[in-house]
């Protein structure tokens, strides 16, 4: 409820917002804005770096591509480019991105950090308070909004695991989403923790660099061929399955994938006994899609190794008793949501920052929320979760409209339109 003689109340410039907010600049928070502009409704999106799709932009490396057909990447109403090749780079994804915004005029309130959102059951409106910084000036801005839309993602923060004697190696260590190019690395001996895509790709571009990367396979992996016949496998998985149950395509996968690659057991890759959609279903872990990484590994280039025991001065110890002499390390171990740090809302978000309610019920909360790029299915799931919930907030925003009973705070002081 409003305490208007709350010192941190009167200290925040106050905002009413006729519209949603939408937390994130990424390509879902855009997707969202992009779809609202379609119906006229007006919209805040909030991002706290001074860019849009700031893990594209900052926290990738250089030679990263979409690991998808460009056909299941794009954004709603807006297809790639004719030009661009099936898999666009880094760059072309950005520039795509930037088009997109500037198409349908979205202009985010960038450096704009969430502290926290709650919802107010007194006036019935999400009140979301930010941090803004401007060079050395800081301002505390309150937004009351009647819906809030969640676009923050599955990928807002860096996971980095306890390893014990990590911080007595002594040589560089460095997550992933700081990792730019393995030129730096050329002649060291690096190790690299994890064996998703992300491990998987850093390691063949360290191999390309000239570097020696020993890889950690800790758990099984599903690798599949990024095109089988000639045709991308999303592609053609996507197609089985309009007649064929997950689990049928799910064997023809493994089977196709056994014929292209060979048994890569025997190279330390163990499979998991989920196939490849139902575990990316289920438990949300990617197979990953190989570029040539697995042609590194049979060749030796790419040394696996099983688990870690611990780190010492210069070197690891293996869960095989096997030692390392290593110079560097970099941790492909994934990223987890932030949302948990700031929504003040326990009933729709689980503990680990992800919607409750499995795909394809966990785009919707209760008292206007809503949540965009948690399904676990990359850009295609995000874009149909923006559809949706534009159209959501269509419907209310049309009726509310004809009724010309737009909810408005009581109280006046400071609070600005927006």
């Amino acid at each position: 409820m409003f305490n208007f003689m709350d010192p941190d109340f009167l200290a925040r410039r106050c905002v009413w917002v006729n519209g949603p907010v939408i937390v994130g600049a990424g390509p879902s928070g855009l997707a969202v804005g992009a779809c609202l502009k379609e119906q006229g409704i007006p919209f805040v999106i909030l991002e706290k770096t001074d860019c849009i799709a700031s893990l594209w932009q900052k926290r990738t490396y250089d030679r990263l591509k979409l690991h998808l057909p460009k056909q299941f990447c794009q954004l709603p109403k807006f297809p790639f480019p004719d030009h661009y090749p099936e898999y666009p780079n880094k760059k072309q994804f950005i520039d795509y991105l930037e088009s997109y915004a500037t198409h349908f005029d979205i202009n985010p309130q960038f450096n704009e950090c969430v502290q926290s959102a709650k919802y107010d059951e007194a006036c019935r409106l999400w009140r979301v308070k930010t941090v803004s910084t401007n060079g050395s000036t800081r301002s505390d801005v309150e937004y009351f909004c009647q819906w809030l839309v969640v676009a923050t993602g599955e990928n807002a923060e860096r996971m980095v695991p306890d390893i014990d004697g990590l911080k007595e190696f002594g040589g560089e260590v460095l997550h992933a989403c700081d990792y730019k190019s393995g030129e730096k690395f050329r002649g060291k001996k690096v190790l690299v923790v994890g064996c998703g895509n992300s491990g998987m790709e850093v390691s063949l571009d360290l191999c390309n660099h000239e570097a020696q990367p020993s890889m950690v396979v800790r758990s099984s992996v599903h690798v599949l061929p990024r095109e089988i016949c000639g045709r991308p496998t999303f592609e053609l998985a996507m197609f089985m399955l309009k007649w064929l149950p997950l689990w049928l395509v799910d064997k023809l996968l493994l089977v196709l994938a056994w014929f292209i690659l060979g048994n890569i057991e025997k190279y330390g890759l163990k499979r998991p006994s989920l196939g490849p959609l139902q575990l990316k279903n289920t438990k949300g872990k990617t197979p990953v899609l190989d570029i040539g990484a697995l042609e590194k590994i049979r060749s030796g280039e790419i040394n696996v190794v099983p688990g870690i025991r611990r780190f010492a001065c210069g070197m690891v110890e293996l869960v095989d008793g096997e030692m390392l002499n290593i110079d560097a390390v970099v941790l492909a171990t994934g990223y987890s949501s932030n949302v948990p740090y700031w929504l003040q809302e326990a009933e729709f978000f689980s503990r680990d920052g992800f919607p409750k309610s499995p795909f394809p019920n966990g785009w919707k909360g209760k008292d206007g929320l809503y949540a965009v790029g948690f399904t676990r299915r990359g850009l295609s799931g995000a874009s149909a979760d923006a559809t949706k919930i534009a159209q959501d907030i269509g419907k209310v925003w049309k009726e509310d409209l004809k009724q010309k009973k737009q909810k408005v705070p009581t109280h006046r002081r400071c609070i600005s339109q927006f």
